[in-house]
């Protein structure tokens, strides 16, 4: 209460700071917190004057900053054995991340415990990774994935059964902190096919035993003890074969964030998980997914980010009975899709994943790119964000060869 008390004195005195103008502006305000301890938090929360300035303007109306033409985007894609190069040319920019963020970061030697406890079948690919980064310890602390700094995204999902089944989703983004990378591993022996986050982890993706998963951002401040969600993806699908198993075991894994992770597998089971670093994992049979989880518990960031709109649009599309085309084609348009690439927040790809078939294929208005487990596709695609371009005859959103 003390604390409380203190930061409504700061506010009565009129020393509350600006609310965050930009996108930018409110990505920098949440690495700047310390969300290591709540009680600095809550000063800093209560210590901004949230009515100061409108919130940054809305994500998902096109803002003029976009070039007419749009923002060039390549999107790569690599077997197992191409990934060493990947790793070596994305590690300073990644180191940079590492060390630059709040919160403490872990030893090595604290990264490969925590693997050891909860991932123990990730510990002999993390070992091989950390030797193609010249075993460099600190290398080593940063693909554990344990206790990075916090970030926040997007992101809009949903599980579905007609056409299907198949797992569609939007993830938004800042285009300069993107990976556009998508991989296909066998890791642990499983074949995996997904998005890379945070070196190798994943966003989203698919394997060989019929399981397809994305996350979204869970809409809460809290940070503690735990993983980056980028590397639980990728466990449970190197894993898991099942919906069953993969909430089976996202009831077990500790996490750094509040996330909504989404699961469908080849039977058309689906559901999804509210994961948080500070309460029990929450298993739902919800097969739509945005950015909060059930209610709104951070209502300045729900209103900027329309988490309930889009759920809401989302889940009447399922209700209605739409296939995957009719979702795809609704990923595409606000207001799911999110156009404000010029200032750091747009929706970078839709995906869809067809786990029955283990097929990866990514959209774009105007612009299709298809994977699958047993051979990649085109190995680069350059697509334009923001640009005005309607889908020609064959790009249709619904398309889906490997």
């Amino acid at each position: 209460m003390a604390d409380g008390r203190d930061a409504m004195a700061d506010r009565d005195r009129g020393h509350r700071a600006a609310a965050p103008a930009s996108w930018q502006d409110w990505q920098r305000w949440a690495e700047e917190a310390d969300w290591a301890d709540w009680r600095s938090w809550l000063r800093r929360a209560a210590a901004t004057d949230w009515a100061s300035v409108p919130w940054p303007a809305d994500p998902w109306e096109q803002p003029p900053a976009v070039p007419d033409g749009g923002i060039p985007l390549t999107l790569r894609a690599f077997d197992e054995d191409e990934l060493g190069e990947h790793l070596t040319a994305v590690w300073p920019a990644f180191r940079k991340w590492w060390r630059d963020g709040a919160n403490a970061r872990p030893t090595a030697g604290q990264a490969g415990a925590r693997l050891d406890e909860h991932m123990p079948e990730l510990v002999p690919a993390w070992r091989r990774l950390t030797e193609t980064l010249d075993d460099d310890p600190e290398a080593a602390a940063a693909l554990g994935l344990w206790n990075p700094p916090p970030f926040l995204t997007g992101c809009s999902q949903a599980a579905v059964l007609p056409d299907g089944p198949a797992l569609i989703r939007n993830y938004d983004w800042d285009h300069r902190l993107f990976d556009a990378v998508t991989a296909r591993t066998a890791f642990t022996g499983r074949q995996v096919l997904g998005m890379l986050d945070c070196l190798w982890g994943l966003l989203d993706g698919v394997n060989d035993a019929g399981l397809a998963v994305s996350l979204a951002f869970g809409g809460r401040p809290q940070v503690g003890e735990g993983f980056g969600i980028p590397l639980v993806i990728r466990y449970v699908l190197e894993t898991c074969g099942s919906t069953e198993e993969a909430m089976r075991t996202l009831r077990r894994l500790p996490v750094h964030m509040s996330y909504n992770v989404t699961a469908v597998d080849r039977d058309g089971r689906r559901a999804t998980a509210y994961l948080a670093p500070d309460r029990p994992t929450r298993i739902t049979s919800l097969a739509v997914a945005t950015n909060h989880q059930g209610q709104v518990e951070w209502a300045p960031y729900a209103a900027a980010i329309r988490t309930v709109e889009r759920q809401q649009h989302l889940q009447a599309l399922l209700d209605a009975g739409s296939g995957t085309a009719d979702v795809v084609a609704a990923c595409l348009r606000p207001p799911l899709y999110a156009t404000r690439f010029g200032e750091g927040f747009g929706t970078l790809y839709t995906a869809e994943y067809r786990p029955a078939e283990g097929i990866a294929t990514y959209h774009w208005p105007g612009s299709v790119w298809g994977h699958s487990l047993e051979r990649l596709g085109a190995r680069s695609v350059e697509v334009r964000l923001g640009a005005a371009r309607a889908p020609g005859p064959d790009e249709s959103p619904g398309g889906r060869q490997p």
